[in-house]
């Protein structure tokens, strides 16, 4: 056997564990920000909906806070969403502590600002003359309010995923609800892409870092460019 050979003989036989470890963190780290997105969309839509559609005293302050809600420090909702779930907590008793469902809900937190405001800048841009028309022929509130929808898909396609983008390249809450867990034979329980690689960068494991970085790099240039895409396509907003 050549030096060269017996060289990569190590590296190869780590593989097996290495990918399945970084194929559970994939998996959880999608698992974890879809079901939060998901769950975000469900809550900001008709939100955005009924304060795009409404006026009223307080609107503007109310869309302030909705956009000062994209900038929320993740740690200090971290911190929020663990006393939450811990034994002090209202939500003591589910047992939520270093879960996947609490992180879930940090997640939940920090995504449903970003579409509930890009949303509701969809639905704004909306004309008036669409809605009227709506009404004119006969349509319901529900008739309107879908006419509007469907000018506004493509603002309310990206509005969910720039919360997706949010929520996939979280690190502070997730790291402090989730524990950042694996389980002892090497598969991810509570560790994602973002804990992954702070957690191989400090242990010197960099070839496994930078793997999972890459792995990161690529789903959010992914959904960047479905993001540029839809704007393109619908000419800004629509």
């Amino acid at each position: 056997m050549s030096l060269e050979s017996a060289a990569t003989v190590p590296l190869f036989a780590e593989f097996p564990f290495e990918w399945n470890y970084i194929r559970s963190i994939i998996v959880v780290s999608l698992y974890v920000s879809v079901a939060a997105v998901a769950l975000s969309t469900l809550c900001s839509l008709p939100i955005a909906l009924a304060v795009g559609f409404t006026d009223f005293r307080g609107k503007g302050l109310l869309t302030s806070i909705i956009n000062t809600g994209m900038g929320f420090p993740s740690v200090v909702v971290g911190l929020a969403v663990l006393f939450t779930v811990s034994n002090e907590g209202p939500l003591g008793s589910l047992e939520l502590v270093f879960t996947r469902e609490a992180m879930i809900m940090s997640q939940f937190v920090l995504a449903a600002p970003v579409v509930t405001g890009v949303s509701l800048a969809a639905v704004s841009s909306v004309e008036q003359n669409v809605r009227d028309a709506a009404y004119a022929m006969g349509g319901t509130r529900l008739d309107v309010a879908l006419v509007t929808i469907k000018e506004a898909r493509y603002g309310i396609a990206t509005a969910v995923l720039a919360g997706f983008g949010r929520a996939i390249s979280e690190v502070g809450s997730v790291l402090i609800v989730g524990g950042n867990i694996a389980s002892a034979d090497g598969t991810s329980k509570t560790r994602t892409l973002t804990t992954a690689i702070q957690l191989e960068a400090q242990r010197g494991r960099f070839e496994t870092a930078m793997i999972l970085g890459v792995v990161l790099l690529a789903i959010v240039l992914v959904v960047n460019g479905i993001v540029v895409r839809l704007g393109s396509d619908g000419g800004g907003y629509r």
